[in-house]
């Protein structure tokens, strides 16, 4: 039997290094004998991306592997990795800068997930709030400092209720 396999490749250069991604996809019904298959309902397509990223006096390679109900299109499915992995970084960038998550010396119990999904929410309320339009350092230091603008950013957080909050606060 011969697989069929979607291939995508992609070489991006940027940051003192040459990043070569190549996606590959198999269709499920195309690999006989997974296990417990009928468990995932939906499941389309098994992928398969390997990286190789030059720096100038190193190589180094990653192999990732994906599942996913999407139909077999390496191209697709390679740009939504890719999309993916572009917010989770930029969130990631945005919490480190403004909250200075990676310093954090939380570590035990439920403390750190509790603490990362405080500043996510922490972090969406400030992006919607629109009133004040700076960076989400520059308003959260208002925040801070300014009990009105604070009721604003949390008002920006509540789903359809900032006129009801406005209202209350006169």
């Amino acid at each position: 039997m011969k697989l069929i396999i979607s291939i995508s490749q992609r070489i991006e250069k940027g940051h003192n290094r040459i990043e070569k991604r190549t996606v590959y996809t198999v269709p499920v019904s195309q690999i006989p004998g997974l296990y417990q298959l009928d468990l995932w309902v939906g499941l389309k397509t098994i992928v398969m991306v390997v990286r190789s990223i030059q720096h100038w006096n190193k190589t180094t390679q990653e192999v990732q592997f994906y599942i996913t109900s999407l139909v077999t299109d390496a191209n697709k499915i390679a740009s939504a990795i890719r999309q993916h992995w572009g917010i989770e970084n930029s969130v990631h960038w945005t919490l480190d800068v403004t909250f200075h998550e990676d310093e954090s010396r939380i570590r035990s119990l439920h403390s750190p997930q509790n603490f990362a999904l405080l500043r996510r929410i922490a972090l969406n309320a400030l992006e919607r709030e629109s009133s004040f339009r700076r960076s989400i350092r520059q308003k959260s230091r208002r925040a801070a400092m300014n009990d009105q603008y604070m009721v604003s950013v949390l008002a920006a957080a509540l789903p359809n209720s900032t006129r009801e909050l406005d209202s209350t606060c006169q």
